[in-house]
């Protein structure tokens, strides 16, 4: 049957139908016609490729060639998207009130599960993070005005993947931020009294966060239910509430932190377990995003980056970057608070790789360390695999000047670069200083230029530079780690 004909085919089944149909919606169905003006009403479902999903008044779907259609109707579904799935049954409770109660429009008329991550951010005024063909993610650092349920988060993350958000992750008062005087502004202040410095105001602080976001969840929600969430190091026991398909999951883990996870109630369901991806699975991706250029450069690509921020997290935040890229869910933030050495300090990378073996191992991958020096065979067969390696480095004026230099040259005038960074690669010149201590990943290699890419987790403008191995091996504090498969 051709097309005019198939077409011609389902105007009749589709006339037949109206006529036994009652109780439709009509603004769920458009009037659609053929290139020879005959109509037929059908609600879109899809347009993939050259072709349209339609569903006649009966409920029958079909699949139809947009060439069959006329003009206008293209034109209509050149730019057609599906609508967002509406909310689930809300208990009587309203998106406004949810909206009121957080303090800025999390919910515009959908589930957060069928909205654009970039449009639930500028919601909430979160700035994007990164965006790969793996997922994207948006993070904000907020200032002492910004509150969420009534509490100033420090750190707030949302995550998304096939245009959809999956979840969102906010800290509130946590050891790394809060400890020392009794803070500033409103913070000098709970309920009228002032705060004392030290872990005592810090436990003060906690709880009172604690308390503000327990208080108004609970004020239209009802009493929470406590159960356990999370995997290894990470889980905690929450408090949880449900609405229109959304848990809301508050951790109170004393001395460290206070967090709020929004999750699918699948997630909440199943504890935060989530499911293993198989090796086959990560193989077949990481591979797929090694990038070979003309000019000799082998690059793994769709790394997620993670923004460190104002803290020293370049350990959690590189962690999270490779554990994510190969399928681990993780958060920098919460990452940092099981490696964070004492209140207010930095982190200790053997103690927060240590402490998140356990999840990286429950996961099927291994975690590899290396020490010694630093070989274009081993990071050629690294990322030769897809696998990129966390390098720790000394991260010195000087080093960070020649990578910006040299990554500006390289992509300017590749003759020229090549000359230099053979006579620099024959006399490196770079001093370490133990005060820069950092952590990267390397994500790429020059076999003929004697270089190798790396990203920092300083934002999306760090995503790669490069450096000549000798210079590298300068400032290497002769380590590296890769999570393997």
């Amino acid at each position: 049957m051709n097309a005019p004909s198939r077409f011609h085919f389902l105007l009749v089944v589709a006339f037949l139908a109206i006529l036994s149909i009652a109780d439709t919606k009509a603004n769920d169905y458009r009037a659609l016609k053929n290139s020879a003006g005959k109509e037929i009403r059908a609600k879109i479902l899809a347009v993939t490729g050259d072709k349209v999903s339609i569903a006649v008044e009966s409920g029958q779907q079909f699949e139809i060639p947009l060439a069959t259609l006329s003009p206008a109707d293209r034109e209509f579904l050149a730019t057609w998207k599906p609508a967002a799935a509406p909310l689930p049954s809300t208990g009587g409770v309203t998106a406004e009130q949810i909206n009121e109660a957080v303090g800025h429009s999390l919910f515009a008329g959908s589930s957060l599960w069928a909205s654009k991550p970039e449009e639930v951010a500028a919601r909430l005024q979160w700035p994007r993070e990164s965006k790969t063909a793996i997922g994207e993610s948006y993070r904000a650092y907020p200032d002492a005005k910004y509150r969420f349920l009534g509490a100033r988060p420090f750190s707030a993350a949302l995550y998304g993947e096939n245009e959809q958000v999956t979840a969102i992750s906010i800290v509130f008062a946590n050891k790394g931020d809060s400890f020392g005087a009794a803070g500033s502004g409103e913070d000098h202040f709970i309920k009228g009294k002032p705060v004392p410095g030290g872990m005592e105001g810090v436990r003060l602080i906690m709880a009172n966060d604690a308390g503000v976001i327990t208080e108004k969840l609970t004020a239209l929600l009802g009493a929470s239910k406590k159960q356990r969430f999370g995997e290894g190091e990470s889980r905690v026991d929450v408090e949880r509430w449900d609405w229109a398909g959304h848990s809301f999951l508050l951790s109170h883990v004393p001395n460290e932190y206070v967090s709020l996870a929004i999750q699918t109630i699948e997630a909440a369901d199943n504890r935060g377990n989530t499911a293993r991806v198989s090796d086959a699975v990560i193989r077949e991706r990481t591979r797929g995003f090694i990038e070979r250029r003309d000019n000799g450069d082998v690059v793994i690509s769709n790394i997620p980056m993670v923004d460190q921020g104002p803290k020293g997290y370049c350990v959690p935040a590189t962690a999270e970057r490779c554990m994510r890229f190969l399928g681990i869910p993780a958060d920098m933030y919460l990452l940092a608070m099981v490696g964070e050495t004492e209140a207010g300090g930095g982190t200790s990378v053997d103690r927060l790789l240590s402490n998140i073996g356990s999840d990286i191992k429950r996961k099927g991958r291994s975690f590899e360390i290396t020490d010694g020096e630093l070989k274009m065979r081993n990071v050629k067969k690294s990322i030769d695999s897809g696998i990129p390696m966390i390098w720790a480095l000394f991260s010195t004026k000087t080093f960070n000047e020649i990578a910006n230099e040299r990554t500006k040259n390289r992509l300017e005038s590749w003759d020229s670069h090549k000359g230099i960074v053979a006579a620099a690669a024959a006399s490196p010149s770079l001093t370490p200083d133990s005060s820069t201590a950092h952590v990267v990943i390397i994500t790429g290699y020059n076999e003929e230029t004697n270089e190798i890419a790396f990203s920092d987790s300083w934002g999306e403008n760090y995503l790669e530079r490069w450096i000549t191995l000798p210079e590298a091996e300068q400032v290497s504090q002769k380590r590296l780690y890769a999570i393997g498969l």
